[in-house]
């Protein structure tokens, strides 16, 4: 989730109607609960009912969130409830681009791997257009994303040269991205079948995991350790 100050900063145009201070204080009293639990159930009904259900017209930014947090706690069914209610929506620049990397994951996830080629097929040209101009970590969401829709359709060679082969750089020595694409290499490998693959994967995610001197919450070391240990069991 962004902190409450980032979300302000992204918010300027907002910043001077009426709603907005009531908006962002409602947003820092979920981030809060996030800052201490990580995530959870509780705090995707409180984001959901808060930041969209309550709202005549919610941010597209605010229920792609909302699908994220889902997506997080492995409610797969209920985090792609809300990324459909975009797919009839005009959207463009960050709003497209995260809209499509979730479209991917949660096709992916559900296993409907001809949708997820479909869909990718009929995006991505805007999607790495757009990636080119962002930051390398923001690259890398989308080619986790690729690399899921490949391992949906049991390409598992193909998904691990997507993931790994894109030329990712660690950001700095304690880089989540660089955690998260790694927890991805697990997933790819137990979902091959492919074993010894899988425990060199998660010994180079565990590694990872250890160097690691400062984590962003006191959560979140055992959130990655969960992670690394979910997704040698094929969840993601």
């Amino acid at each position: 989730m962004q902190s409450t100050q980032e979300r302000k900063k992204s918010k300027l145009a907002k910043a001077l109607l009426p709603s907005f201070t009531a908006e962002l204080r409602r947003y820092d009293d979920i981030y809060q609960v996030f800052c201490k639990a990580g995530y959870s159930k509780e705090l995707c009904e409180m984001y959901a009912s808060a930041m969209v259900g309550d709202l005549k017209k919610p941010d597209p930014y605010d229920i792609i969130e909302t699908a994220k947090l889902y997506d997080k706690i492995h409610d797969i069914s209920t985090a792609y409830f809300y990324i459909d209610k975009l797919s009839d929506k005009k959207l463009s620049g960050d709003d497209k681009y995260e809209y499509c990397i979730e479209m991917l994951k949660l096709l992916s996830k559900k296993g409907k791997w001809r949708d997820a080629v479909d869909f990718r097929t009929e995006n991505i040209n805007f999607l790495q257009n757009y990636s080119a101009k962002l930051p390398l970590q923001r690259q890398a969401d989308l080619y986790i994303a690729l690399a899921l829709v490949d391992c949906a359709a049991k390409k598992y060679d193909q998904a691990f040269r997507m993931l790994m082969g894109f030329g990712y750089k660690p950001q700095g020595k304690n880089d989540t991205t660089l955690l998260e694409i790694l927890i991805t290499g697990v997933y790819i490998c137990a979902c091959s079948g492919d074993s010894e693959g899988l425990s060199d994967a998660m010994d180079n995610a565990h590694e990872c995991l250890k160097i690691f001197k400062e984590l962003p919450f006191d959560w979140s070391r055992e959130y990655y350790e969960n992670c690394i240990e979910e997704a040698s069991e094929r969840i993601i």
